[in-house]
């Protein structure tokens, strides 16, 4: 057996192993069989056999070409054109359908035969005078000739032939040749046309005469020789023709229904679009020149015709109109077309509307607004704008009249494919955010245009972009976010107050969560501050981007690994320095966002590294500081921006700090810049004062976590240097661009110096500790290798720059640019002496002489300068609380991205304006509170600060005005207003100490301390307590105690007596112990208030954490700060009602115990006297600071005292807490108060109301043993003018509260007019009155006053005259027969004869002695009675 062929094995093998094959003469594995050609005949198989073919014509025969698909790889079937374009009859064959439509290779290459030529026209060409043929173009040539899937240079050849055939041939060559081009698809006739016309119509006779001259359409006979080809040709036709003749019109109808069913759709669209061809070829043939041909055209267009299946005679009409709007629409064209255009066979004029000139745009007269759209500047473009074409603002589809892009075309656009469109749109988007937040567009646009943007997902758009691979369109989406973060003028305002009093410390930039889930949150409350950070951490990374970014856009972009994107375009695709510049400020942005976002950017691999290698490098070329120089990277320059990075990257945290100095060698640059003066740095002007400026101010971030004090040992000299410099400031800067930098750069060196000099005052403390510590009292605090023998020598040079600076305060101009450098001055000589009389070392009377030298000579002459009461009068007009509107939101504001509104710039009378004198003041009354803390008797020195005009007039306004609602916004300004408000307070507090004749503005400065405690913001508790401990309890300032105060409120309740006013207080059931008046009370809590002082301050142990870190910043002592950034802003530290804290506080304690299941015996032991101090204390405040509790709602008092009742079982019954609770009750009971007073309303901690008076008639049913007072707060809610839900309970589920409300109408402190006005109209509760008072529920024994009320209630009901419905006029009759059947008289007559309430009457209604006529007259209709007159009215 011979064996197959091998892999590996060459072609000399195979030809051996065939010359075996050959020589075993072995039967083959596979017999070829030759396949017979039908065509030959049945025995044809030779070539011999083949019959010679017409013309004896060259054939080539394929023989060997092999029958059978070779099935080599299955390749997937090829779908036609016109899957069903073959008509297939039912009586056909299958077998010769199959042979009839065989297309497999052989069939068609088995003959190829030669094109007969023998009748072609030889044209011999032109003779020219030219050496060479000459070249014709072919825009020369006209395009007559039909396209035939031809192409251009094909047409064209095939008409220049035509041109010249036209000249030379003969005609009858000519003719045949006309023939053959005309014999194109259509001359079959449709069956459908004998419906519309009969074959015998004279139509057929305008076409010339008989039907047998009508050329053939579709059948052309081309592939034949040419006469034959046309002879048979014209043969079907008349066979066509003939059968068409022998059929009727009902069996051509059928055979056409027949042939439409069967025919694809395709292919009747396909000849029907012949007709439109032949059409378009008449209508350019001219009128009167008939072509040849013609006849068999016009014969095809009726056959084409008949292929519609709704009749010819309409699509010919619309096919009129439409021609004739084509020639209409074809004038107003500013282009014509022409037909030798390519693909302009056929006009689609729709699709040249855009080529048409814009009509003009015009305002719509309409009330809805009209879509925004903008200029490629951003710009808003008013819609009646005419702007020309060129600019680039019409490319739109929508509104094409209207210039500009709207914002939902900026969004598509940004999704292009194309560069370019990507880019441009990207920038106009960051230029509409831009404007937008400039606030351009609030008064145009309805709504925000921020909101809109977040909400359509402009914040992932950009996103998106970043991650592009072109450079243009990631420098584009940069500056766009860039737009949409970063405030520019917020970053300077920032940097302004860096310098101020607590100025480095600032709130992050956390968005306010407003609407949370109240689910989560009760879930919370019992949550320690870490465990609450961590849940809210694993809550945000488990929620998905968008929902995140919907509330904080900076956390939602943290999420999305925007951090490593950035790194990679820094420190790969390294962009130029716009786009560097823009990177470096979104990450500035994002580490104001909290200390996490500041972890998140210190641990984001190579970020940090990458900034300090590549902006912040100790060498690099010193040709960037050439003038004429474009600088188009900053790789490898020193850049100001990103040392101010790293400087807001400290101020999150000490742990932040110490990363940043010690990982990446930040005390080198620190050196490196600090060292050399701006004007050596090899950098701009601008720029190396800046750089020199961050350098600093990240050396005083440093230094007030005690870090980095070691180089100022190393730097002492330069230091010195500087110091000595800053006198002569203004003479040696004569360039005014520079002045203000060099003014910043002056303020950061001293603040600096500030903070060395509190971190050196801290080390004698440090050391005394590390001394005195055992072995076992832990780790110690190691001091900072600075003493306060190295910075003592620093006052000199500062008091001497302050006696030079103040000389300039009465040059307007000049003054105004020293300003925030002499406020420097002031808080650093304030800090010097709060530490240096805390020093061991130094000799207090040194102390107290510099302090006495400093007074005398610069304080003193310093307030009396006239140009100070200029400053103090402008407190006003700077001032954020008399101006909320100054602090207010922008329009464009957005809850997810916090900004301090200073876009645009603040004005210059503003809190932080250039004019603003309150940084300079505030730094002025911490140096005095500092002076006068050490030398005691300075404090009456300084009386005349208390007694200026302007600062009077400043807190006269300020504290009764409504605070504006804590904001992002609002908070870092109000916070220093509060400072200066705070040392005024202080200054006061010392003084009322001291002066005897302080007491003329006591009462004020408590009103402000008062209000300056509900406003004080987190990171402020140190000043809250010191107010607490000093003012707010201060006998000194509540001057009323003393001059008569109590005695003026008994006289006052004298004289508010009237006619509805009750002298009775509500009794007690406990015991008859004297009910004692308002002002003995008052005296009471006056000598009080101390412990009442105690009561409070115990209270607020939750803050004691928040206390201490506060107290760690105030203070001074650097090695204990943690963080630069303050707590996250939410509100007040104390809420505004306050006052009432420890009431609510034992209220929140049993709701607690009783929501858990256990029972309240774990009240303090102190119970009474706490709740005593707290009513003392409201008691005071109600009477002599009434203004300061003006904020919060009566409903919300009303409410806090009724937790007297729920608190602590029969508490109430204690005689202090029943005085009290009557004299406030007696004080909201008043005109002015129960007319303000809004049950309805949402009340401020109060979920419901109506759940707290259910809770409070449940406890009246427990444990009030029918207390005059406890019902009197019962009563008090059930005023006609409050919710009816309120009376409906105590008629309804609590009837048995009627039985004990025995509170009587002489001690209810309330008109019953209140109860009895208007009448009441609710029907069920009307019944439920009724039926209490027929059953005996209410009794006037029993619950005097709702007697009366449901005595007038029902008599207005059962004598009302309005008209009413069905039901309640059923009502009515039923109620009055029943009340005429009572067999009760007396309520029979109460009734019947009620006439008008009077609480002078033991009753407390008056009753008719005889029934009106027309009551009379009614309940006769009613009762169909005649009533007695003759009844004795008797009591009851």
């Amino acid at each position: 057996m011979l064996s197959r062929p091998k892999p590996g094995e060459s072609e000399a093998d195979l030809l051996h192993f065939q010359n075996q094959f050959l020589a075993a003469k072995a039967s083959p594995a596979v017999k070829i069989v030759k396949k017979v050609d039908k065509r030959r005949g049945a025995g044809g198989g030779g070539e011999e056999e083949t019959p010679p073919l017409h013309g004896d014509r060259d054939v080539v025969i394929l023989d060997d070409f092999p029958d059978v698909l070779p099935a080599l790889m299955p390749a997937p079937p090829k779908k036609a054109k016109f899957k069903n374009t073959f008509v297939h009859f039912e009586d056909e064959d299958p077998e010769q359908r199959l042979e009839c439509h065989d297309r497999h290779i052989t069939a068609v290459f088995s003959k190829i035969i030669e094109r007969d030529t023998s009748s072609a026209a030889v044209t011999m060409p032109i003779p020219t005078g030219d050496p060479f043929p000459r070249a014709f173009h072919r825009s020369e040539i006209k395009n007559e000739m039909e396209s035939g899937g031809k192409s251009i240079f094909a047409r064209k050849i095939a008409a220049k032939r035509a041109a010249e055939q036209s000249v030379t041939a003969p005609p009858a060559v000519e003719t045949g040749h006309t023939h053959r081009r005309a014999a194109v698809p259509g001359a079959i006739c449709s069956p459908g046309s004998a419906e519309k016309e009969p074959l015998h119509s004279s139509k057929a006779g305008k076409s010339g005469g008989d039907m047998s001259t009508l050329q053939p359409r579709i059948i052309t006979g081309e592939g034949l020789g040419s006469l034959e080809s046309e002879q048979e040709a014209l043969a079907i036709h008349k066979e066509n023709l003939q059968k068409l003749h022998s059929m009727t019109q009902e069996e051509i109808l059928q055979e056409q229904r027949r042939l439409l069913v069967q025919l694809d759709p395709t292919l009747v669209a396909f000849l029907k679009s012949r007709r439109g061809v032949d059409e378009g070829h008449e209508s350019r043939t001219k009128p009167g020149d008939p072509e040849p041909g013609s006849e068999s055209q016009h014969g095809a267009k009726e056959t084409l015709e008949d292929f519609s299946v709704e009749g010819s005679g309409v699509e010919v009409s619309v096919k009129t109109e439409e021609d004739k709007r084509m020639e209409i629409a074809e004038v107003d064209l500013p282009i014509k077309p022409q037909k030798e255009w390519i693909h302009m066979d056929s006009v689609e004029l729709e699709k040249l509307e855009w080529t048409k000139d814009l009509p003009h745009p015009r305002q719509r007269r309409t009330k809805k607004g009209m879509q925004a759209r903008f200029s490629l500047k951003g710009e808003l473009i008013p819609p009646d704008a005419d702007l020309p074409t060129h600019l680039g603002l019409h490319h739109h589809g929508e509104e094409a009249e209207r210039a500009g892009y709207s914002l939902q075309e900026l969004f598509h656009l940004c999704r292009s494919q194309i560069i370019q469109q990507r880019t441009l749109a990207l920038q106009v988007l960051g230029h509409v955010v831009q404007k937008a937040k400039a606030g351009e567009f609030a008064a145009s646009l309805k709504g925000s245009v921020l909101r809109l943007l977040l909400d359509a997902g402009f914040l992932f758009l950009l996103r998106f972009s970043l991650d592009d691979t072109v450079d243009n369109v990631i420098a584009a989406s940069v500056r766009a976010l860039h737009a949409l973060l970063v405030s520019p003028e917020d970053e300077e305002y920032l940097d302004q107050t860096f310098s101020w009093y607590q100025g480095m410390a600032v709130f992050p930039f956390i968005p306010n969560r407003e609407g949370g889930e109240e689910e989560e949150e009760e879930e919370e409350e019992e949550w320690t501050p870490m465990e609450k950070t961590q849940g809210e951490k694993s809550k945000d990374e488990n929620k998905p981007d968008p929902v995140v970014a919907q509330y904080d856009v900076i956390k939602g972009l943290l999420k999305t690994q925007i951090l490593h994107r950035l790194r990679y375009i820094l420190e790969v695709l390294r962009p130029v320095s716009t786009v560097v510049l823009d990177i470096l400020d979104i990450l500035t942005r994002v580490a104001r966002h909290s200390s996490e976002a500041c972890s998140q950017l210190l641990a984001c691999p190579r970020l940090i590294e990458t900034i300090v290698r590549e902006f912040l490098p100790t060498q690099w070329d010193p040709w960037v500081a050439e003038p004429g120089h474009l600088l188009t990277s900053l790789h490898g320059v020193a850049c100001a921006t990103a040392m101010k990075l790293i400087r807001v990257l400290a101020s999150g945290g000490r742990n932040a700090t110490a990363r940043l100095l010690n990982k990446f060698e930040l005390k080198s640059r620190l050196s490196r810049f600090i060292a050399e003066d701006p004007q050596d740095l090899p950098l701009r002007r601008e720029e190396a004062i800046r750089l020199s400026t961050e350098a600093f101010r990240l050396w005083a971030v440093a230094a007030s976590y005690g870090q980095s004090c070691d180089l100022y040992r190393d730097l002492y000299p330069v230091l010195v240097k500087n110091l000595q410099s800053l006198p002569h400031l203004l003479s040696e800067c004569q360039d005014y661009l520079t002045l203000p930098l060099s003014i910043q750069r002056a303020t950061a060196i001293v603040t600096l110096l500030t903070q060395v000099t509190q971190t050196a005052g801290c080390t004698a403390e440090l050391q005394a500790r590390l001394s005195s510590s055992g072995p076992g009292e832990g780790e110690q605090i190691p001091p900072p290798p600075v003493t306060w023998s190295q910075v003592s020598g620093l006052r000199p040079f500062i008091e001497s720059s302050l006696r030079r600076s103040l000389q300039e305060i009465s040059q307007l101009e000049t003054w105004q640019a020293l300003q925030p450098l002499t406020t420097t001055y002031i808080i650093y000589m304030g800090v010097y002496y709060s530490v240096c009389s805390q020093q061991p070392s130094i000799n207090p009377i040194d102390c107290l002489e510099e302090v006495e030298h400093l007074t005398f000579e610069v304080l003193l002459p310093l307030i009396s300068q006239p140009a100070m009461h200029s400053m103090w009068d402008l407190l006003r007009q700077c001032s954020a609380l008399c101006n909320p509107l100054s602090c207010a939101s922008a329009p464009e504001s957005v809850p997810s991205i916090v900004s301090l509104n200073c876009t645009g710039g603040k004005p210059l009378m503003n809190l932080a304006g250039s004019k603003s004198p309150f940084p300079f003041l505030t730094a002025l009354l911490f140096l005095i509170n500092n002076v006068t803390h050490i030398h005691k008797e300075l404090v009456s020195k300084y009386t005349a600060v208390l007694d200026f005009k302007g600062l009077k007039d400043y807190l006269l306004q300020s504290w009764p005005t409504r605070a504006p609602s804590v904001t992002p916004s609002s908070a870092w300004i109000l916070r220093h207003e509060y400072h200066l408000q705070y040392f005024v307070l202080a200054l006061a507090q010392k003084m009322a100490d001291t002066c005897p004749d302080y007491t003329q503005h006591a009462s004020l400065h408590h009103s402000v301390a008062m209000a300056l405690l509900s406003r004080l913001l987190p990171g402020s508790e140190h000043l809250a307590h010191e107010l607490l401990l000093g003012v707010a309890f201060n006998p000194a300032f509540i001057p009323e105690g003393k001059t008569g105060g109590p005695e003026a409120a008994d006289f006052s309740d004298i004289l508010h007596l009237g006619p509805n006013m009750n002298l009775a207080q509500p009794g007690s059931v406990a015991a008859d112990f004297p009910k004692p008046q308002r002002g003995a009370l008052l005296r009471e809590s006056y000598q009080h208030l101390r412990f009442i002082r105690a009561c409070y301050l115990s209270q607020f142990v939750h803050l004691e954490p928040a206390l201490a870190r506060s107290q760690v910043t105030y203070q001074g002592r650097t090695y204990l700060v943690q963080s630069l950034l303050l707590p996250e802003v939410k509100g007040p530290i104390l809420p505004s009602d306050w006052p009432f804290f420890p009431l609510i506080n034992l209220y929140n304690k049993v709701t607690s115990a009783e929501t858990l299941g256990t029972v309240t015996n774990s009240l303090p032991l102190d119970l009474v006297n706490t709740v005593t101090r707290n009513l003392q204390w409201v008691l005071l405040l109600e009477t002599w600071r009434a203004s300061v509790l003006q904020s919060i709602p009566a409903a919300a008092k009303l409410a806090r005292l009724m937790c007297v009742f729920l608190t602590g079982g029969d508490l109430f019954l204690e005689g202090p807490v029943h005085c009290y609770t009557a004299a406030l009750l007696a004080l909201y009971c008043q005109p002015k108060v129960l007319d303000s007073l809004e049950l309805d309303a949402p009340l401020p901690g109060l979920a419901s109301f109506h759940d707290l008076y259910i809770s409070l008639l449940e406890q009246f049913e427990g444990v009030s043993f029918g207390d005059p007072l406890f019902g009197a707060f019962v009563l008090l809610p059930l005023q006609r003018r409050f919710s009816t839900q309120l009376r409906l309970a105590v008629f309804g589920e609590h009837a048995s509260t009627l039985r004990a409300l025995g509170v009587s109408l002489r001690q209810f402190p309330v008109p019953l007019e209140r109860y009895t006005s208007p009448p009441e109209e609710n029907l069920n509760l009307l019944q439920l009155y009724f039926r209490s008072l027929v059953t005996g529920a209410l009794r006037h024994s029993w619950c005097p006053v709702l007697y009366a009320v449901a005595v007038a209630h029902v008599n207005s009901f059962l004598f009302s005259q309005d008209s009413t419905t069905q039901e309640a006029d059923t009502a009515r009759k039923s109620m009055l027969w029943k009340s005429w059947l009572l067999v009760d008289k007396v309520l029979k007559k109460h009734l019947l004869y009620y006439k008008l309430p009077n609480t002078e009457s033991p009753m407390g209604f008056d009753l008719y002695e005889t029934l009106p006529p027309i009551r009379l007259k009614y309940l006769q209709i009613v009762t169909k009675s005649e009533p007695k007159e003759n009844i004795q009215i008797s009591g009851p």
